[in-house]
């Protein structure tokens, strides 16, 4: 056997493996859009290596409930919006979905301008012009490419968040140390420790995220078409199967990318007392002289890399919902002209957004407002997710199990807290 033929088999394992990741990878990419990364990074200056445990236990939070979005897509043909429709009044499924527009945009301003921050810093072009930029071609690609090219784009623009694992080994960590606060961690005191896990639970749960995982769902059928896409119950069984791996690996990738962001911040700004940043660029600026301009270089192409793939969920998303609260003709596979009032939606949430950086609107100040948003939807959403996943007539008999459905309950309960938090504190 010549050595090409011995490594062949292992590269097709990797392409059918690649192959089958779609929606629960782009969907655990986005997770850790710009704004996120900022939030791990403030945490991770602020606290150090004592809030590493977090990425792990907020795994299975975010895996459940994408499942069960996926789940939802898959079984009822719906998306989550439909979905939700079937269960509750159509004005408090569109107060939500207008709730999602009004939170999605705010972020996709935030994320353009931390995206051209980052871009500023590698280039020393004027930020306002990469906002333009990045703004228009996310927006006209969302537009003028089918489901199937977008899908593909961003599944190798999900491959930046590896950027973030590299930047955590180039500081050189105590691999011993680093593992003993992963593991056995210590339990937070104070006000301002538990609102940095708040904040972790805010940025790692959005909403948007619901939405576009179930429509994912639905975009990938049509693709396929009905002839490869029978809707026989062995079927379904193996594409939920296959989903389920895809949504383990896609959530699990994009809580390990999370925890290298705080353990990299933790311990080059944290470790060298520079615990008052606010934004991503502010991590990537001090990184500079505490861990050399590669490691800064990484992290600061992270930021744009994520960007390309969390703009384009979140854009779509709030078009989804609204789409289909108000039953528009929807989809990427649709052309413009069969699907005008969607694309608008897209449109009108790009120029928003974009506008934003030329107001001189508070990035802080937009995200605080946009989590409020969010704190007060999860909860509400995650509980109308579970009473639809929980139905056995609008899931076809095939509801979800007692475990995932716990887990969600769990999950609306915290994010329930953190909402009520917000306020108290």
């Amino acid at each position: 056997m010549s050595h090409a033929d011995q490594h062949r088999p292992v590269t097709g394992r990797f392409r059918r493996f690649f192959a089958a990741l779609g929606p629960g990878l782009i969907t655990g990419a986005a997770d850790d859009d710009p704004s996120s990364i900022g939030t791990y990074s403030v945490v991770g200056a602020q606290f150090g290596t004592s809030v590493l445990w977090t990425a792990f236990i907020t795994w299975p939070l975010i895996a459940a409930i994408q499942m069960m979005c996926a789940r939802i897509g898959l079984v009822t043909g719906k998306g989550l919006a439909r979905a939700l429709g079937k269960k509750f009044p159509r004005p408090l499924v569109a107060a939500a979905s207008l709730g999602l527009l009004v939170a999605n945009t705010i972020t996709v301003g935030a994320d353009l301008s931390a995206m051209a921050d980052a871009s500023e810093m590698l280039t020393g072009l004027n930020s306002h012009f990469y906002v333009i930029f990045f703004g228009v071609i996310i927006a006209l690609g969302t537009i003028l490419l089918r489901y199937r090219r977008i899908a593909n784009l961003l599944k190798w623009f999900a491959i930046s968040l590896l950027t973030y694992g590299l930047t955590a080994f180039v500081v050189h960590p105590n691999w011993n140390f680093v593992l003993h606060e992963t593991f056995l961690p210590t339990w937070p005191t104070g006000h301002e420790a538990w609102a940095g896990l708040v904040a972790i639970l805010g940025a790692t749960i959005s909403p948007y995220l619901f939405f576009w995982q179930a429509s994912q769902e639905l975009e990938k059928k049509r693709d396929l078409g009905r002839v490869a896409h029978s809707d026989g119950p062995e079927a379904k069984a193996k594409r939920l199967s296959v989903r389920r791996l895809d949504v383990v690996f896609g959530t699990l990738f994009s809580n390990l990318a999370m925890y290298f962001i705080i353990l990299t911040t933790a311990l080059t700004l944290h470790g060298n007392g520079v615990t008052n940043i606010e934004t991503s660029r502010d991590a990537a600026a001090a990184l500079m002289p505490l861990a050399g301009p590669f490691a800064a270089t990484l992290f600061t192409v992270g930021i744009v890399g994520v960007g390309l793939v969390a703009i384009p969920a979140l854009i779509t998303s709030a078009a989804y919902a609204i789409a289909e609260t108000f039953r528009w003709n929807h989809g990427l596979s649709e052309k413009f002209k069969a699907a005008r009032p969607f694309y608008g939606v897209i449109i009108l949430s790009s120029v928003i957004g974009i506008a934003l950086d030329f107001a001189d609107v508070s990035p802080m100040k937009a995200l605080y407002w946009a989590a409020i948003v969010s704190g007060l939807l999860a909860p509400f959403l995650l509980t109308g997710i579970m009473i639809v996943a929980s139905d056995r007539k609008i899931m076809r008999q095939q509801p979800s199990c007692l475990l995932s459905r716990l887990t969600v309950a769990v999950t609306a309960l915290a994010m329930l807290g953190a909402a009520v938090g917000m306020f108290v504190f």
